[in-house]
């Protein structure tokens, strides 16, 4: 896997303390800095200038330049992404910085994106608005296979107690009846559930093989999901870290199991090949992680399902500990 990414968050600073715990803001994790990318779309779609913003600094990126994170200064990337299908060049912008207070919190959207050109493309796909520590590879360029191109997860060999964030959440335009899927060049279809925002952390400790095959067990789990608006904001939720098994814990939930070939997450191995993780099992409760995967999300189920309209509202992301 690739050394040049332990980074070990190193620029974690001590922020407060929750229930007896000591909390570290993740890095760029109060979310009040951002950059700014500029979007020129092609001409045949409008040509529109459109923006997508990255939890990171600098100047404003330009001429539809490709972005990939200094994961030395921000760990942090989301599902806003710059495409390029049969030559067209498209933006989706699903994370946003919104006013907070003195700084600003992060607004998660759950849209669907059109890009229709006569006897070129013709796709219709829903995505949900997410913030995740890792990367994406852009430009996108098709539909197929998308958890292939988000690298999840960094470097990461401490043993937390907790997340604590603040977080509000707006169910989408049908009020959480049903999930909506638009994936690529397929049909709408409507799913049954309830639609949810999601909270997923991962402690995993990962090892590589000759081949460069990727495997990871299971140190410890934070895992919810939020189904019912909120209103108003709801300030340092935390969310206990169970290590080892936890099947038998009684707040486990099946969607907190192993991940599976139909969730399937990815990184870039020591040859800088993607591939997908696989997680083999449960460590044992004592183990050290070697890896922490984080991910926020306006909509759950997995790629291209959702409610168009949901809105998840994050600031605060925080570590605890106990002192």
């Amino acid at each position: 896997m690739r050394k040049n990414l332990i980074i070990g968050l190193f620029a974690i600073m001590a922020y407060g303390s929750v229930e007896g715990q000591r909390l570290e803001m993740l890095p760029f994790g109060d979310m009040d800095r951002w950059m700014t990318r500029e979007i020129e779309e092609s001409f045949v779609i409008g040509g529109k200038t459109r923006y997508i913003y990255e939890l990171a600094t600098g100047d404003t990126l330009r001429n539809n330049t490709p972005y990939r994170p200094d994961l030395s200064v921000s760990p942090w990337a989301t599902s806003s992404v710059l495409a390029k299908v049969s030559g067209v060049v498209k933006s989706s912008t699903t994370v946003f910085p919104e006013k907070r207070g003195d700084g600003y919190a992060a607004r998660l959207e759950t849209r669907i994106e059109q890009c229709k050109v006569l006897g070129i493309v013709n796709i219709s796909v829903l995505a949900a608005g997410t913030l995740f520590l890792g990367e994406i590879t852009e430009p996108v360029r098709d539909t197929k296979d998308p958890q292939a191109k988000l690298m999840m997860g960094i470097p990461f060999t401490e043993r937390p107690a907790s997340l604590v964030f603040d977080y509000k959440f707006q169910q989408g335009k049908d009020q959480g009846k049903r999930l909506r899927i638009a994936a690529g060049f397929g049909r709408d279809k409507e799913l049954p559930g309830v639609n949810c925002a999601e909270v997923c952390l991962l402690l995993q400790k990962r090892w590589e093989d000759a081949s460069g095959q990727v495997f990871s067990k299971r140190v410890g789990t934070a895992w919810v999901l939020y189904d019912t608006s909120t209103g108003e904001w709801i300030n340092n939720q935390v969310l206990p870290i169970l290590y080892g098994d936890i099947t038998s814990h009684p707040d486990y939930q099946p969607y907190m199991g192993l991940i599976n070939t139909e969730n399937q997450q990815y990184c870039q191995n020591s040859k800088g090949e993607r591939v997908p993780i696989q997680e083999v099992g449960w460590a044992a409760a004592d183990e050290q992680p070697t890896h922490l995967v984080l991910r926020f999300s306006s909509s759950h189920g997995g790629a291209y399902i959702g409610a168009p309209g949901s809105t998840f509202w994050i600031d605060n992301v925080r570590l605890g500990y106990d002192q």
